[in-house]
């Protein structure tokens, strides 16, 4: 079945929940809670972050960038969620769809880059707190930054490379957003270049997930050698946030997703539906949520504003 839009473009069918259409306006309600608690949590973080100079300091700035980096994953699927859930139409044009894939996967790989980029600064301000003030600046966190946006701009051969390829059939895609891993089904030749490309990039982000582990050892390695019951524990509670903010989205949306992706042609179809939701939602709905509970310089700079506005 081809599909082509009113003005004659090639577009695609984005769905919602496979045999639960009569239901998706109900679905569209927590779906939208959770989006407006994605982007005011956030939100909120940056901008507390703003107002606030004493935490002008590197773990803050890339708490910053964790935001923006969750924003910019949540804000791109907010208008076609809500088309399929609320409004019952999921047609999407090719050039959209690519738009969305893009920010999806980019925002993503950049998330796994901003945790890498904290786990560092965590493990210099346990194991090197001698070192650590002269080593995170401003100019190199910048620098970091920039290095994660250049980084982020590798998926675009992989955009590139999927517009070259022929597709044939059905143009009804999974998800009620656009994914890589969704369109490559849709391919009616040999897609082994774009597959290893995209295996390329997810080899990167095990990387990430790997160094990131490696930081952890020795941070616990560190933890464990000192003395003082009360330093240990002041000690973990500065990687407790970060620890599990990297649980929440490597472990189970990231993984999951690929492993249902991986073995779709045997999994439920509302597995793919609810995997790729937890992938949408849960990082960064739980992320601020985290942040504010267990950051104590961040719970201090909310209430402060909190109070000032009263």
């Amino acid at each position: 079945m081809l599909l082509w839009n009113s003005s004659g473009a090639l577009a695609f069918l984005l769905t919602g929940i496979p045999g639960m259409a009569r239901f998706h306006r109900w679905v569209f309600f927590p779906c939208c809670l959770m989006y407006l608690i994605a982007m005011l949590g956030n939100g909120t973080i940056l901008l507390v972050v703003r107002a606030n100079r004493r935490l002008h300091q590197p773990m803050c700035y890339f708490l910053s960038m964790l935001a923006t980096t969750d924003l910019g994953l949540t804000l791109p699927t907010l208008p076609t969620v809500l088309r399929v859930f609320w409004f019952g139409t999921g047609e999407i044009s090719l050039p959209v769809c690519l738009t969305q894939m893009f920010c999806i996967h980019a925002f993503s790989f950049m998330e796994s880059s901003v945790l890498l980029a904290m786990a560092f600064d965590r493990y210099m301000a346990i194991c090197c707190p001698l070192r650590y003030s002269s080593i995170p600046t401003s100019a190199r966190i910048a620098k970091i930054g920039l290095g994660m946006v250049c980084r982020s701009l590798m998926l675009l051969p992989l955009i590139c490379l999927l517009t070259q390829l022929p597709l044939c059939g059905s143009r009804v895609l999974s998800h009620s957003y656009c994914l890589h891993q969704d369109m490559i089904w849709l391919a009616c030749t040999d897609s082994t270049l774009n597959s290893l490309y995209g295996l390329t990039l997810v080899l990167f982000v095990i990387l990430d997930s790997v160094l990131i582990t490696l930081s952890y050892t020795m941070i616990i390695k560190a933890v464990v050698s000192i003395t003082s019951r009360e330093e240990q524990t002041k000690a973990l509670n500065t990687c407790i946030s970060h620890f599990c903010t990297v649980l929440i989205f490597y472990d189970v949306p990231m993984v999951g997703l690929s492993i249902i992706h991986r073995y779709r042609k045997n999994a439920a179809p509302f597995s793919h539906v609810l995997m790729a939701n937890v992938y949408l939602f849960v990082p960064p709905v739980l992320s601020p949520i985290i942040y504010s509970m267990k950051n104590k310089p961040i719970r201090k700079g909310l209430l402060r504003i909190l109070i000032g506005s009263k």
